[in-house]
C-alpha cells in the first residue's frame, strides 16, 4: 500500500537529512528546529499487464476511432515521440515508448500502411545519437528503420522541411515539422514525468521551430508562469493550448500519453528514495560506502556512476486518443502519483539539485543547467501559490562547477562568460542577445549536423529561472563556487547555518524554512 506525501517538522530527534549535490549528496543535519520537510508520495499502483494497457487505450480511445480504424492501405502515417529529456534518470530498457511503438507499427501493418517515418520531437534540444534513439524504440524498430532513414530527429532549421500552419488569435506563429504536418494521421507517444508534459505541449512544441517557439519561450511569457506544472495558470502553457487549437485544425493527431510511478533509483541506491529514518541497517551501510567513494572518486567516475543508473520506473497510466481529452486523464494520475498538500508559504525554501535534469542526459551540469533545475523546475513544482513567499529567500545545494560540455552546450560558453558578465537580467539579455544567438551559422550549423543544443537554447534555461527570480529577494547556493555564482547574480556558501545567517537580512533570523526533498519528485499543493 503506497503512502501519500509525507510533511514533517524537524525536531532534537530528527536524523540528518539527505540533500542531493550534483554528483553527489550530503547529510545534512543543520536544518534548524521546525524546519518543514516535504517528502515525496511513494510510488502508487502499476498497471498488472503493461502490454494489455497499451492495447486497451489503442483499441478503446478518448474522443476518437479505434486506432485500425484511423489506418487504411496507401496512408502517410507519421510517429513522433518525446526525446531523452524524459523520463530522468532514463528508463530501464524496455522503454515504454517501445512497448507503445511497436503495438502501433503492427496494426499499421496489420492496416497494409506502407509510408511510416518515426521523429524524435527534439525541437532545439540537442540531436539523439543513434545508440539514444535504439532505446528508446527499441532494437526491432530501430533496425526496420533508421538504415532507411525513417526514423530521426525533428531538425528545427530544415526550412524544406518545416510548414507554417497559420497564426493564433494573438498573433503567434504555428511552425511545425512538415512531414507531421501532411500525415494522414500522426501519432504522438508521450512520457508524462510531470505535470509540465504533455497535452498540447507536445506537437506544438516538440516539433516546432524557432519562429514558434520564441513567443513563449521568452522572459515575458515565464515570469507570468505561475506555475509551470499547472497549464491553466502558466502563460507558457497557454500560448501551447492557443498554438494547439490551430495545430488541431490543420493536424489529425492520435495522442499517446504515459504515466510513471515514483521508482527514480535502482537498487543500491534505492535507499535515497526512502525516509531517512526508516534506513535499514544495509540501507545505512549502503550509503556510507557511497558516500565515502563519491568523496574519493575522481569526477569522471562520478559522472559515469550516476549516468549509467536506469530507473525501474513502473507504468500507472496510459491513455491515447484526443490530446485534451487524454490529457485530462493523465493529469489526474500525474497528482496521484507526486501531490502533496501543504499549508502555507515559507520564508526559506531550500532544495537540492541533483546531478541530472533534462538538457543535461549524457552529458554535464553546467551552472546554467543548475539555475535552470533549482530555480525553474524545482521552485515551480507547485500549485496555487510557490513553496516560499514573495520576497523570501532560497537556498540551493550545488558545486556550480564551469564543466560546460563542448559537445552539447558551446553556445551556453558564450552566454555565460559574455551575456551574464554583462547583465542577469532576464528580460535585458533576452532583448539585446538573443536573436544574435539563435541566427548564429556556427550554432545552427553545429545544432543540424552534431549533438549541440540550439544557439538560443542556453537563453530559455535562463528564463526558465525568471518568475523565481522575480518572486524571491535572495539566492544563495550551499557548497557553490563563490566566483560562478557571482557570475549568475547570487551568492554562495560554504554550509546551511552560514547561508541562514546571510540570509536574515531578507527574512529575518528566525525564519520559516521549508526543505523538498526531491527527487522522487513531488508536487506541492500550498493552500
Amino acid at each position: 500500500m503506497s503512502r501519500p506525501g509525507f510533511v514533517l517538522e524537524v525536531d532534537d530527534r530528527t536524523p540528518p537529512l539527505l540533500v542531493h549535490q550534483g554528483l553527489g549528496f550530503r547529510l545534512e543535519d543543520s536544518f534548524p528546529l521546525g524546519t518543514r520537510v516535504v517528502y515525496p508520495p511513494e510510488s502508487i499502483s502499476c498497471v498488472p499487464d503493461v502490454e494489455e494497457a497499451i492495447r486497451d487505450a489503442l483499441l478503446h480511445p478518448l474522443g476518437m476511432d479505434p486506432l485500425p480504424e484511423l489506418l487504411f492501405a496507401g496512408m502517410k502515417l507519421t510517429i513522433a515521440f518525446d526525446d531523452i529529456s524524459l523520463p530522468l534518470p532514463t528508463m530501464r530498457a524496455p522503454d515504454i515508448r517501445a512497448r507503445i511503438i511497436e503495438q502501433v507499427l503492427t496494426m499499421a501493418a496489420d492496416a497494409g500502411v506502407d509510408d511510416v517515418e518515426l521523429i524524435g520531437a527534439n525541437a532545439l534540444h540537442r540531436r539523439m545519437t543513434p545508440a539514444e534513439l535504439k532505446h528508446i524504440v527499441g532494437e526491432r524498430v530501430f533496425r526496420s528503420f533508421f538504415p532507411q532513414g525513417k526514423l530521426y530527429n525533428h531538425d528545427a532549421e530544415d526550412r524544406d522541411n518545416l510548414a507554417h500552419l497559420g497564426l493564433t488569435e494573438k498573433g503567434e506563429d504555428i511552425e511545425i515539422n512538415k512531414r507531421a504536418a501532411e500525415s494522414d494521421l500522426l501519432v504522438y507517444v508521450n512520457v508524462n514525468l510531470v505535470a509540465m508534459d504533455g497535452g498540447h505541449k507536445s506537437v506544438p512544441i516538440g516539433l516546432a521551430s524557432y519562429a514558434s517557439l520564441k513567443h513563449h519561450h521568452n522572459a515575458h511569457t515565464m515570469v507570468q508562469s505561475r506555475s509551470f506544472m499547472d497549464h491553466k495558470h502558466s502563460a507558457m502553457h497557454q500560448s501551447a493550448w492557443r498554438m494547439g487549437a490551430v495545430v488541431r485544425d490543420a493536424v489529425k493527431i492520435f495522442q499517446i500519453e504515459t504515466t510513471l510511478d515514483n521508482n527514480v533509483f535502482p537498487k543500491p541506491y534505492d535507499f535515497m528514495m526512502k525516509r531517512e529514518w526508516e534506513w535499514s541497517v544495509k540501507d545505512q551501510a549502503t550509503m556510507l560506502g557511497m558516500r565515502r567513494g563519491l568523496s574519493l572518486a575522481p569526477a569522471k567516475v562520478k559522472h559515469k556512476l550516476f549516468h549509467d543508473l536506469r530507473s525501474v520506473y513502473g507504468l500507472t497510466g496510459v491513455n491515447a486518443g484526443e490530446v485534451e481529452a487524454v490529457h485530462t486523464k493523465t493529469l489526474e494520475k500525474v497528482h496521484e502519483q507526486h501531490l502533496v498538500e501543504v499549508q502555507g508559504q515559507s520564508d526559506v525554501l531550500v532544495m537540492g539539485v541533483p546531478y541530472l535534469g533534462p538538457y543535461n542526459v549524457n552529458s554535464s551540469m553546467n551552472p546554467i543547467l543548475a539555475t535552470c533545475m533549482g530555480l525553474g523546475y524545482y521552485f515551480n513544482s507547485y500549485l496555487d501559490q510557490p513553496v516560499v513567499r514573495k520576497g523570501g529567500a532560497v537556498i540551493l545545494y550545488h558545486p556550480l562547477n564551469e564543466g560546460f560540455n563542448q559537445l552539447h552546450h558551446p553556445s551556453y560558453v558564450d552566454f555565460y562568460e559574455e551575456v551574464l558578465a554583462e547583465s542577469t537580467d532576464p528580460a535585458v539579455v533576452g532583448a539585446k542577445y538573443e536573436q544574435q544567438f539563435a541566427d548564429d551559422p556556427w550554432y545552427r550549423h553545429l545544432y543540424r549536423t552534431s549533438h549541440a543544443y540550439h544557439g538560443v537554447h542556453p537563453f530559455y534555461m535562463w528564463y526558465w529561472a525568471a518568475h523565481a527570480m522575480d518572486h524571491v529577494d535572495d539566492v544563495i547556493w550551499v557548497g557553490g563556487d563563490r566566483r560562478v555564482a557571482a557570475r549568475l547574480g547570487f551568492r554562495a556558501a560554504t554550509t546551511l547555518s552560514d547561508a541562514l545567517e546571510m540570509a536574515s537580512s531578507t527574512v529575518g533570523t528566525s525564519p520559516s524554512i521549508t526543505y523538498l526533498h526531491n527527487p522522487p519528485h513531488l508536487l506541492a499543493h500550498v493552500r
